[in-house]
């Protein structure tokens, strides 16, 4: 079958397109860096603003994270983040303490941000997969994961599919933009 010269270029531009792409190579999941922060901090702030899947209501500072950083790092926490071929930030996952009592000493609560452009490129899974195992390295046996009611079905989705359980729901527990909010509660043994 003959192409013409129209079809022969276009299919010429894809195949070029496509190679330029995969040049670009994949976003890498891997351990923060305090120079990651500021873009952390962006991701993160925009949530703050926009969405109750953060019940933080006043937008954070970089020496907020800073500290967090700091702190989870001494703790041996994993903290990591996605990054693309050109070096954004595109999402980053953490866990921390559930509680501060030594008894709690094995379990944390799960968190994970998106930058808005990266929804729906399967990041949030990548980056779900990556802090499950270095949580098991770390020694954490239970995960907890506390997920506003409203407005986030696709965390709930995200951590269901990675085997976290619901264990229970808190009714009006958050008060933002003007609503009460309450919480779901998952968890997973690891």
């Amino acid at each position: 079958m003959a192409l013409d010269s129209e079809t022969r270029w276009r299919l010429a531009r894809r195949a070029k397109a496509e190679k330029a792409e995969d040049a670009k190579g994949e976003t890498v999941i891997r351990a923060a860096r305090e120079s990651d922060l500021g873009q952390v901090l962006e991701i993160y702030n925009y949530y703050v603003k926009n969405s109750v899947v953060t019940f933080d209501v006043e937008q954070l500072k970089l020496s907020d994270w800073a500290e967090k950083f700091s702190w989870l790092k001494s703790l041996d926490m994993p903290f990591l983040v996605a990054e693309s071929p050109s070096g954004q930030i595109l999402g980053f996952a953490y866990v921390a303490p559930w509680r501060q009592k030594a008894a709690y000493r094995r379990t944390v609560e799960d968190s994970i941000y998106l930058r808005p452009a990266a929804i729906g490129k399967r990041l949030g899974s990548k980056l779900m997969e990556a802090l499950i195992e270095q949580s098991k390295k770390a020694g954490v046996k239970e995960i907890v994961a506390v997920i506003s009611d409203k407005g986030a079905e696709t965390s709930i989705a995200l951590h269901e599919a990675y085997g976290f359980v619901s264990q229970g729901h808190l009714a009006k527990v958050g008060y933002k933009f003007g609503r009460w909010l309450g919480t779901v509660l998952l968890q997973k043994s690891l």
